[in-house]
């Protein structure tokens, strides 16, 4: 009996904790809570703030076949960061590895495995840069959201549902879990509690999707960074080739 009466203590104890027995009401959906918008904001504040850093993202993602059978991917990404108009980012797959630099002046794409490189005119800092490599030829810069946060032309507006979804561990950094619905995307976001907002862990499910695909993306942060301005200088490797990059709206 007594063994029994341990179990069922020990058994109630574990809900409690995963949150069966949570005494909070769930969140309303569809309703826009204002201090998870505030959160997004506070955190983009932050991410401005930053002049040198350097990030790494862990990135899984799925593709769905035509019967409906998930399969999933998996990628990385570095990017080193100098503000105002100096980034480094180094994108790895099975698949491929890829190389972008950009000094201010200049973005150039290396892929090593080929040893071919292009080199194109670019804007004077990071944001238009990003926003010209995607307009000008369609590329996506890794993490180019932490850009965008914290200035007027973060999407707050689009946002049609907004909730605080609790507290968990992403590592061992306690973590706010927010929330959000835009048109057929759901998204959540882990954001360091404390003085450091950072974004430590992003999901996107794509509802346009019957299969509700997702990507999950998990981020670590060194604010402290090493590196020097040489790693945004690219010096073309013995035996790289020189090609040209091409707009996507060239024929």
């Amino acid at each position: 009996m007594a063994r029994k009466l341990i179990a069922v203590c020990l058994s109630s104890l574990f809900l409690v904790a995963t949150g069966v027995y949570a005494d909070s009401t769930p969140p309303k959906a569809n309703l826009v809570d204002g201090n998870s918008i505030q959160a997004l904001k506070d955190m983009g504040s932050y991410l401005q703030t930053l002049q040198r850093f350097q990030a790494t993202l862990n990135l899984s993602s799925e593709s769905v076949l035509e019967d409906g059978e998930k399969l999933q991917q998996s990628a990385t990404a570095e990017i080193q960061v100098k503000r105002p108009n100096k980034l480094r980012a180094i994108m790895t797959s099975a698949r491929a590895t890829r190389d972008l630099i950009y000094d201010g002046k200049t973005v150039t794409l290396y892929t090593p495995a080929l040893k071919y490189y292009a080199t194109t005119d670019a804007a004077d800092n990071i944001l238009g840069m990003i926003h010209q490599m995607e307009d000008k030829y369609g590329l996506q810069i890794p993490l180019e959201d932490l850009f965008l946060w914290g200035t007027p032309n973060a999407p707050v507006d689009q946002i049609e549902s907004a909730m605080n979804a609790g507290q968990d561990f992403i590592a061992q950094d306690l973590c706010n879990h927010y929330a959000f619905r835009q048109g057929k995307i759901d998204w959540q976001i882990w954001i360091s509690a404390g003085n450091h907002p950072l974004p430590r862990k992003i999901v996107i499910t794509n509802r346009s999707d019957e299969a509700r695909p997702q990507s999950i993306s998990l981020l670590s942060w060194n604010l402290a960074p090493t590196f020097t301005d040489a790693v945004f200088k690219f010096i073309p490797p013995k035996g790289a080739s020189a090609i040209v990059i091409r707009p996507v709206d060239a024929k």
